[in-house]
Formats: C-alpha cells, sequence, structure tokens
C-alpha cells in the first residue's frame, strides 16, 4: 500500500480529498489528512477506510517530519510561504511532492537536489496556476507544431459566483481566501507588454484600466491586470511575443466600486489602527472621511463618491457599511483586516450556494502569411458551498498528478511545472469527465 499525505484540509481541499478516498481501493493507497482541526479532517474523510485524521502542527518540523518519512508523495495545501520547508523535508527524506501554489526562485534552487534525491516536486498545479498553464500550452505547442508564430496570448482567470447564486449588488462572493481579494493588486505595480511597449499599471489606477469580456451564455465580465505578467514568457516559451497579458476577473460594476475602497484607504495592510475596541463598520468609514462637526457620514460619503459614481451608493450602503453595530473579533487591526471583516460578513458563500471558475485563452499568431486567432474559454459550476468550483479545479489537477507520479506514468524528477505535454495531456483528459473543458473558437484577422 502506498501512502500520501495532504497537509492541510480547508476549502480548496475538499475536491483533492475526495478524489483521492475515491482511487483509494483501487490503486491501493492510503490517504493521511493533516489539519490542526480534527473535526474538520474527518468530516472530509467520511468515514472511509483508506482515510486517516491527524491533527499536530503541520507547520512545525520536528511533527511534520515522522509522517513525511512514512509517504511516498507530500501533497501540501498550507499557506504558500511554508512550501519551502515541506521540500527541503521531502528532499532529507526522498519523497515526491505536489504543491497547487507559484514555484518560488528559493523552490526553484532545490532542483538539481531534488534529481538527485530521485523525486518530482510539482509545483503550480491547481487553477491558477496550474490548469491556467496546461491548457495555454497545450494550444501554443499545437500552433508551434504547425509551425505558426504566437504574436499576442491575454489569459484571464475568476473565481465568481454562480449565476442562480449571484444575489448582491456587487455580483460577487469569496470562493477563496478572503485576505487575497482585499490585498489584490498591491506589492507593485501590474507589469505587461503590448504590441512590443512594456507597460505598468500602479496600484492606484489598477481597478480603472479594464478589458471587456464578454462569454456566450454567461455574460459580461472585466479584466483587471495581474500584477506579473512578463515572467510567463519564460514559463511558456514565449520569450520574443510583443503582446503578453494575464488578468482576473470580475462582473463589471466591481471594479469601479473596489476603487473606492483604495482611494478611501481602507486596503491599506501597512498599519494598525488605534482606540478600535468599539469600531463600527460606520465609525469605520468615518475615520477616512474628512471631519465635519454635523454633517452625517451618509452625505460626506456622497461628496466623496461624486455625483458621477453615485449609482454605487446601494452597493456600499447593501454592505452596511453605514451600521453602527460593533466589529467584534478585531484587536487593533489595520484598515485592510477591518475592510476584510465587513466584506465576509456579507459576501460568503451560504448553504446551497453555488461558484463559478471563469477562464479566457485569447491567442493571435501568424501562419503561412495570414493572421489568425483563437479564443478559448472554460467555465465551470461548483456543486455547492463544500465542493465548490474553486476546489474541484484547484484540487483536482493535483489528485490526478498524484495518480500518475505514484503508478509511474509522470517520471520526471526535480523541480517543475506542469507545462509539457505528457504531464498536461492526461490531466485535461481527465477533467473533461468532470465538466472542466475548453471551447476554442478559430478566425482569420
Amino acid at each position: 500500500m502506498k501512502t500520501i499525505l495532504v497537509l492541510g484540509a480547508g476549502l480548496s481541499s475538499s475536491s483533492l480529498i475526495r478524489y483521492l478516498l475515491d482511487h483509494s481501493t483501487e490503486n491501493d493507497w492510503q490517504i493521511r489528512i493533516v489539519d490542526r482541526d480534527m473535526s474538520l479532517v474527518q468530516q472530509k474523510i467520511g468515514g472511509h477506510k483508506n482515510g486517516v485524521a491527524l491533527s499536530f502542527n503541520a507547520l512545525e518540523a520536528s511533527e511534520r517530519l515522522p509522517e513525511i518519512e512514512k509517504a511516498d508523495l507530500v501533497i501540501s495545501m498550507l499557506p504558500a510561504r511554508f512550501h519551502l520547508e515541506v521540500a527541503e523535508d521531502c528532499i532529507s527524506t526522498k519523497t515526491n511532492l505536489i504543491t497547487p501554489s507559484y514555484i518560488s526562485p528559493e523552490m526553484r534552487a532545490l532542483d538539481d537536489r531534488a534529481k538527485a534525491a530521485g523525486i518530482v516536486i510539482m509545483n503550480e498545479i491547481g487553477v491558477d496556476p496550474g490548469l491556467d498553464h496546461m491548457s495555454a500550452m497545450k494550444i501554443i505547442h499545437a500552433i508551434q507544431g504547425k509551425g505558426g508564430e504566437i504574436t499576442s496570448f491575454k489569459s484571464f482567470c475568476g473565481g465568481l459566483v454562480a449565476p442562480e447564486s449571484d444575489n448582491n449588488p456587487w455580483n460577487y462572493k469569496f470562493t477563496w481566501n478572503p485576505r487575497n481579494v482585499v490585498l489584490a493588486g498591491q506589492g507593485g505595480a501590474a507589469s505587461f507588454i503590448q504590441d512590443g511597449q512594456y507597460k505598468y499599471i500602479p496600484y492606484n489606477r489598477l481597478f480603472g484600466r479594464l478589458h471587456n469580456i464578454s462569454i456566450d451564455g454567461f455574460g459580461d465580465f472585466v479584466g483587471y491586470a495581474n500584477r506579473d505578467s512578463l515572467s510567463y514568457r519564460e514559463t511558456y516559451g514565449l520569450e520574443n511575443i510583443p503582446t503578453i497579458y494575464r488578468g482576473t476577473l470580475r462582473r463589471p460594476g466591481y471594479c469601479v466600486a473596489w476603487d473606492v475602497f483604495i482611494e478611501l484607504g481602507m486596503t491599506d495592510d501597512s498599519y494598525s489602527m488605534t482606540n478600535t475596541e468599539d469600531m463600527t463598520p460606520r465609525s469605520f468609514l468615518n475615520a477616512y472621511l474628512p471631519y465635519h462637526q454635523s454633517m452625517p457620514v451618509e452625505e460626506k460619503f456622497k461628496l466623496f463618491l461624486r455625483e458621477d459614481r453615485m449609482d454605487l451608493f446601494d452597493r456600499f450602503k447593501w454592505l452596511g457599511i453605514f451600521k453602527d453595530k460593533p466589529l467584534v473579533g478585531l484587536d487593533s487591526p489595520t484598515p485592510a483586516q477591518a475592510l476584510q471583516k465587513i466584506l465576509v460578513d456579507k459576501l460568503s458563500l451560504e448553504d446551497g450556494d453555488k461558484d463559478m471558475l471563469v477562464m479566457i485563452h485569447e491567442f493571435e499568431y501568424r501562419l503561412n502569411g495570414e493572421k489568425h486567432a483563437i479564443t478559448s474559454h472554460m467555465v465551470n459550476l461548483g456543486e455547492d458551498e463544500v465542493y465548490t468550483s474553486m476546489s474541484n479545479t484547484v484540487g483536482l489537477p493535483a489528485a490526478i498528478c498524484a495518480k500518475m507520479i505514484l503508478n509511474g506514468t509522470l517520471k520526471s524528477a526535480g523541480v517543475t511545472l506542469p507545462v509539457q505535454p505528457e504531464v498536461y495531456t492526461p490531466i485535461l483528459d481527465e477533467l473533461e469527465k468532470f465538466n472542466i473543458s475548453f471551447i476554442e473558437k478559430r478566425r482569420t484577422i
């Protein structure tokens, strides 16, 4: 029997764990799952005979290492900053490792040691990153295989709420880490290249420079630039491409409203607020508006919005931003943490809600003297608030990759990404069985 150790049983792990358990008998696997919340692990295992629930601090090497020594494969669903430590453990124990997170320079530097240990460390095998790489490389390799030259590649992805569960004026609900949503776009200007010109969008302008996108049957979306598009030229072997752009999708109106929070300063995570023991959404908002002896907060906020954005007022009122109910559980929060508390209370998935994952690629290329375009899109709806589309599209690629490593069909050792046909082809083929598939449209420009 081969042993798989899963570190973390949170939301993104639900579909991963289900797949591994569903395939454990036929493949003779034991699935050992660790989380600080033992009841959560037991709930995910659901009494399956091949599942073992564990509870210890997986962030501590002394507690983690004995379990890694027992495993044939580790799947780390821990926060990304801990993957390097897990990778060091896996090299020392010669244990294969999968993470869905972005590969770091420090992780890349482990390549020779991983090869010497004879193990694979597969990174970026989730949805974004992961499914984006695999679906894009399938088309890139096909174009290049015909002798085509790719001149433009634009890619967008967004975790959203499914249309049938979209019941709020923001047209959005959290489907992954709310903190990452609140801090989106911070940490440097978004960078990309357009027709050979390098372009940069600073954070204070990010949500005002948008791409408009429509998908048949699912309506309109807008995309704002991801922080780093330029590094993907190397990842995709497109070092000389004139245009490359990666972005995040939202519904129209969301970004314009989000810009208000940025202008107010409410997304700042660099300092802690004081005298917050009795802070309410109303007093939080008022702290970022000019002082006036008698003017109500609502009127000051309308002045801040300006006439041209007054249609946004009801979105903020719906959030409860003017309410005087205390924000419980906050101790000297940063502005971003206070804002997150307000948003989570209103924009979380409810019982029976479904989410939606949308991904779209736009290619332009030259072939035999003609210009061509390909648009490839995928829309996947979640099953419920546990087996979400986000959980499916993050967890299933990692789970299928785990099967490939353990049955010997994926043999390359070292620190790697899922950008080669021998990796992405079987994964994309199997994902179609879970309604995770892409629709392509081609045209001559």
